[in-house]
């Protein structure tokens, strides 16, 4: 929005002309949804208190979260009330990837909060019913991959690029839906099975979106992208933007969801935060990439599968709890702990996933 203002103001003083560099744009993209989070937080988080919105605790967790009762939930509200503002006043709103990033996050988040209103209203920990929670993202989802296939413009939007070797690729062809599928809806709900802890979720999201912010920026440049022998996609580095607003405000929300949190995401924070992650990795073409740098998100994942698997077939658990990090709580690990070393982990993952951009 504002980038239109700056051309048309370029023919009265051409200083504005700064405006045109994406990096420029994704630091303020970076500090405005920051400023917006920060300002917003305190205000929202009245609100919800006012309002009585607080965290339902599962009776079958942990016993020290029966403390976090009350707790304001549904901040994820503020994440993408942050990002949606300060990527449509900083992006290029031609960009038709912006609008499905930006739409497929807020679709999501939408399912998210219809699930979270369940739970606070209703007092019901399950919230939305697993079938319809899963319906509604697999409608959001499909859309998204529908629309990315079929605008598709050059072969290189349609192939899977295989990590650490060069000029390797699969062309996936109508298969490209499928997977898109469920690389957005599985990092969805990947996000959302790791936000169990205060802070634990949103700094590998944030972590995660920078060095997507940086595959998106070299993708788009056809000079960087020629060095770095990946394919050349045009328009895929306005997502920086995109990318610098989703860090910018998930740092604004860890500064009231740090332990002991003042306020939760829920899951209209973290089912729109992973499928912005899995929609921006899908248009830059690094699926196998994001499996790496999110790796904190996959093996929370998989620990659930094993534990749910383990004990229909066999009647025994594999952990003390699932997911992953409940599993450390009960083995006695304080939760802070717990929430360091993952986030730890995390900047290693997203290291080696940056690895791939040269060691090829």
């Amino acid at each position: 929005m504002l980038l239109w203002l700056t051309e048309y103001l370029q023919q009265y003083y051409s200083g504005f002309n700064v405006f045109g560099y994406l990096t420029l744009r994704a630091i303020l993209g970076v500090l405005t949804a920051l400023v917006i989070a920060l300002l917003l937080g305190p205000f929202m988080i009245r609100k919800l208190a006012g309002k009585q919105i607080g965290q339902t605790v599962r009776d079958d967790g942990p016993e020290s979260h029966l403390s976090k009762a009350g707790t304001p939930t549904m901040g994820g509200a503020l994440i993408l009330i942050a990002i949606a503002v300060s990527t449509l006043l900083w992006s290029n709103l031609d960009n038709r990837y912006v609008w499905v990033v930006l739409l497929t996050t807020l679709g999501f988040g939408a399912v998210g909060w219809v699930d979270d209103y369940r739970k606070l209203i209703y007092k019901d920990p399950k919230g939305l019913a697993s079938r319809w929670k899963y319906f509604w993202q697999s409608v959001v989802g499909t859309v998204a991959a529908v629309y990315l296939y079929w605008s598709a413009q050059v072969d290189a939007e349609t192939i899977l690029i295989i990590p650490f070797f060069k000029n390797v690729a699969i062309n996936l062809g109508i298969f490209y839906i499928v997977m898109t599928y469920f690389v957005i809806v599985g990092t969805s709900n990947a996000v959302n099975l790791t936000d169990g802890l205060d802070g634990l979720a949103i700094l590998p999201t944030v972590l995660v979106a920078g060095a997507l912010g940086i595959f998106a920026y070299v993708t788009g440049n056809v000079n960087f992208s020629n060095y770095l022998a990946i394919p050349y996609i045009p328009g895929t580095g306005e997502l920086i933007i995109f990318c610098g607003a989703l860090a910018g405000a998930g740092l604004g929300f860890l500064w009231f969801n740090t332990y002991p949190a003042q306020v939760f995401m829920g899951d209209v924070g973290s089912l729109g935060l992973g499928a912005a992650l899995g929609t921006v990795a899908v248009i830059v073409r690094q699926e196998l990439v994001l499996f790496i740098m999110g790796g904190v998100f996959v093996m929370e994942t998989v620990s659930v599968i094993l534990q749910v698997a383990s004990f229909k077939l066999t009647g025994r658990r594999i952990f003390n709890m699932a997911p992953l990090h409940h599993h450390y709580e009960l083995k006695g690990w304080p939760e802070p702990r717990v929430i360091v070393r993952f986030w730890i982990i995390s900047v290693v993952l997203v290291l080696v996933g940056l690895a791939t951009l040269k060691i090829r």
